[in-house]
């Protein structure tokens, strides 16, 4: 609702945020040694971002990955008579600052930073100077805070492009790839389209990735691409290898050879709430975050999968749960009905507080 408010003047949401971090103690400028890899998206930006920082780390480099409440910040908003230091900043704006807090007293090497909703005017984009931006698979979502179309939301993402910072996308349609070129072009950002994760495995063996599913391909192939641009930029490996082909007005990314560290990074990522498996007793859990329609159809996907591997009982029964949750303007029944044909039979719940959709089948 907040966010909606300031829709009139989105700035607003920067000037706001610039103020909070100053009365935290901390000044913009202070950012600019973190090293930040900053990454939007409309699906896939955690997965993105969870195979970089766990390749990185895997080169002994201390990181900071921006995705969950990381501790306190120690009176930063004191409880005060003046008017002016009385407001408190927003959840999401106060765990970005949260982790800025932390991230420097820890003294990271670096931190992947995942956007909230959008990029231009979200508030992680009050970063100046990150090493490497990425932009994982564009959809709609969003809609009343980023655009009704494909093409609008792809303006707002391309919003964290900086002067001279290298930046990838994963393959994109025609349209919202157009808007991302141009969005490059008049930030003065060098934009490239990643190779799929095939041509990192011409002629040796496939790459395993720690994370289920077919959509994580592509998220795989981003962080690659995100993880050796950090470690060039920072001096740790030499030149890539040459592209090759380009998508219209975009240069594909170059293909290299994943070193030891980047393949046993991929297949060491864990992501909790991305197509986990859990076992529990006589019931196996299936959970993954999908909210939009694309990303609920590729978690069917990976849920007819998942389960034909799964050992069934002896006695062949199966229990079968789900659980969902809807917020905000989404298309609630247009979701469910992509569920329909994962053999669920749906007995409805009702609304609880907050938009939460509880459902129960066998």
């Amino acid at each position: 609702e907040q966010l909606r408010r300031e829709r009139p003047d989105p700035r607003a949401q920067l000037e706001a945020m610039r103020g909070f971090l100053e009365r935290s103690g901390l000044q913009v400028e202070d950012l600019d040694g973190l090293n930040i890899i900053h990454v939007t998206g409309t699906k896939g930006k955690g997965s993105a971002c969870a195979f970089t920082e766990r390749i990185l780390r895997g080169y002994g480099l201390k990181t900071g990955f921006y995705r969950w409440p990381l501790g306190v910040v120690p009176n930063a908003y004191p409880s005060r008579q003046d008017p002016a230091q009385a407001s408190m900043p927003a959840y999401f704006r106060f765990l970005t600052i949260m982790a800025f807090h932390v991230f420097l007293q820890e003294k990271v090497d670096l931190a992947v930073l995942e956007v909230g909703i959008g990029g231009a005017y979200d508030c992680t984009n009050i970063i100046r100077t990150p090493v490497v931006c990425g932009v994982s698979s564009l959809g709609i979502d969003h809609t009343s805070i980023l655009g009704d179309t494909v093409e609008k939301i792809a303006w707002q993402k391309g919003g964290i492009f900086k002067p001279g910072v290298p930046a990838f996308t994963v393959p994109q349609p025609e349209r919202p790839l157009e808007v991302l070129r141009d969005r490059a072009r008049e930030l003065g950002c060098p934009l490239y389209v990643c190779p799929e994760l095939d041509a990192f495995e011409a002629g040796s063996q496939a790459l395993e990735l720690g994370l289920a599913g077919g959509h994580q391909r592509s998220n795989a192939a981003l962080a690659l691409q995100l993880a050796r641009t950090w470690l060039q930029r920072r001096g740790y490996e030499g030149k890539a290898g040459k592209g090759g082909g380009a998508e219209p007005s975009v240069p594909l990314a170059p293909v290299f050879r994943p070193s030891d560290a980047m393949i046993q990074g991929l297949r060491d990522t864990e992501w909790l709430g991305r197509t986990q498996v859990l076992p529990h007793g006589a019931v196996t859990w299936y959970i993954d975050g999908a909210h939009t329609t694309s990303s609920v159809q590729a978690c069917v996907r990976w849920f007819r999968q998942a389960a034909l591997s799964h050992d069934k009982p002896q006695d062949g029964s199966e229990v079968r749960v789900l659980l969902f949750n809807a917020t905000g303007d989404r298309d609630t029944a247009a979701l469910l009905k992509l569920l329909l044909v994962s053999f669920f039979f749906f007995f409805w719940g009702g609304a609880c507080r907050g938009g939460l959709r509880v459902l129960a089948g066998g």
